[in-house]
């Protein structure tokens, strides 16, 4: 199954491009696409840090899958399908 990554922001930088096709495996999660792209495109991790070891997603980006952001779905254990569109934004916090 293949599964359309949209990079925006300082990602599509770090990227290199604004988007790629990853292949991978039935039952593949949100949380295993995203060490799947940080095997791949280690550049990511030190522009946006989108991994923590705890296995959550930090604060300082959004991820949508068919342009839901995965809070309401069921957060990293988000299962994706064929086809499938997972948008990656940064979110910029001030104060």
């Amino acid at each position: 199954m293949s599964v359309t990554v949209k990079f925006v922001g300082t990602l599509r930088n770090a990227a290199g491009k604004s988007s790629m096709i990853i292949h991978c495996s039935p039952l593949f999660s949100v949380k295993n696409l995203i060490q799947k792209i940080l095997l791949d495109i280690p550049d990511i991790k030190t522009t946006v840090i989108l991994y923590q070891a705890v296995g959550s997603i930090k604060n300082n980006v959004l991820i949508l899958v068919n342009g839901r952001e995965i809070s309401v779905l069921n957060g990293l254990d988000t299962q994706l399908y064929n086809d499938d569109e997972v948008v990656i934004i940064p979110v910029a916090h001030g104060g």
